[in-house]
């Protein structure tokens, strides 16, 4: 089923705050909902469905539909981490074609910086089939982004300068952003130069841990023409998912490379139509990654892609989380989907920040990748247009 105008965006709210010492997790998810609520023009009696994923609290949507005093006829609890929000506007515009619900809430929300989270892997119950085969030979995030890079660099001669272009790229726009964590631009050199964390990745190719969160409405074409705001048409939609291939895994490409093409394909564009970007930046290779897979630019040719500015708004050829993204923005609860959805509404709606903003920007992207490169992960894009 096509999902071509079948959806629009017609709320989006992202939380201001980056460490949340005393505000709890429902409180988060409730604050973002008041948010998103407070954009669209509606109230809480009008959302029949709701989206959560594990960041959620409790029973997830058993939970929290209690919690935020939500009647509805629909539930979504689709868990592949990051990537998650994503899924759940495309999974919102399905349910709403096939009139399971009329108006959607998706939300996220965590708070891992006030926690003091690890980023080591942790067995999330004692019979998951996987982790127990590779918890003893000590995985973590960052090892397994660092095993991408490296692999990538070997195939294709990428450089850790291409990547720190990436980086580079965020800080530019950060900048613009008063509540980006990092808001300091910095150089090549300075992200090379940075403390290596897991070779060949550095301090500055990785993103920020914050706090936070945000949420998006998802309405029937008829109700979000009734709406005061500017709504985001939702025009294509893909999910992938890549294992570990018992152990034979080819770590140059990733799961995008199956959920971009069907995302293009339903809303009938090209990667050359699109004016604007938003892509998960757990670490610089992650957007690397999903700028080949996605089809920006050939297979191998995404370290020269990126180089010399060219994700930086107002100066290269694909303006890129012009928000400072997960690299310097905000990655709230260590799931960066959300405002990468957040981002490309405020782009679409021309009301990023002016020094950013893309001149008639009328057709965005959504990518996201929820789990870790080197091993299981889900991948989900969305295409989104201006009327």
């Amino acid at each position: 089923m096509s999902l071509k105008g079948k959806a629009y965006i017609v709320g989006a709210y992202e939380h201001p705050t980056r460490r949340a010492d005393d505000i709890s997790v429902a409180r988060l998810h409730a604050e973002v909902a008041k948010g998103a609520l407070e954009d669209a023009g509606l109230s809480k009696s009008d959302i029949d469905g709701y989206f959560c994923a594990g960041d959620a609290p409790g029973l997830g949507a058993t939970s929290m539909v209690e919690y935020l005093g939500l009647k509805v006829r629909h539930v979504d609890t689709t868990e592949c981490g990051g990537s998650a929000p994503i899924l759940h506007v495309a999974h919102a515009a399905e349910a709403i074609a096939a009139g399971r619900c009329n108006i959607a809430l998706v939300t996220l929300a965590g708070r891992p910086r006030a926690a003091g989270a690890s980023l080591a892997l942790k067995a999330p119950d004692p019979d998951a089939p996987d982790l127990p085969f590779e918890l003893p030979f000590g995985p973590a995030t960052q090892n397994l982004y660092a095993m991408v890079a490296r692999r990538h660099m070997h195939e294709f001669g990428t450089t850790s300068e291409q990547l720190a272009w990436i980086k580079v790229a965020a800080s530019q726009h950060a900048q613009h952003n008063p509540n980006a964590m990092l808001r300091n631009p910095v150089t090549v050199e300075e992200v090379v130069n940075s403390p290596m964390i897991s070779d060949p990745l550095r301090r500055l190719d990785c993103c920020v841990m914050s706090d936070g969160g945000g949420a998006v409405i998802v309405a029937r074409p008829e109700i979000a023409a009734q709406l005061r705001r500017p709504a985001v048409k939702v025009l294509g939609a893909g999910e992938a998912q890549k294992d570990g291939q018992a152990g034979q895994i080819d770590l140059t490409y990733s799961a995008a490379a199956w959920s971009g093409p069907a995302a293009f394909e339903m809303a009938g564009v090209t990667p050359g139509d699109i004016k604007y970007a938003s892509l998960y930046d757990s670490f610089t290779i992650t957007v690397l990654m999903q700028l080949e897979d996605l089809g920006f630019c050939r297979k191998g040719e995404g370290g020269r892609f990126v180089a010399d500015g060219n994700l930086i708004s107002g100066q290269g050829k694909l303006p890129f989380n012009t928000d400072g993204g997960g690299l310097c923005n905000n990655h709230p609860a260590n799931r960066g989907g959300m405002t990468k959805i957040i981002e490309a509404v405020r782009q679409l709606r021309g009301e990023a920040a002016p020094a950013v903003q893309v001149p008639n920007c009328d057709l965005a992207i959504a990518s996201g990748i929820g789990g870790a490169l080197a091993s299981r992960h889900t991948a989900g894009t969305i295409i989104l247009g201006r009327d």
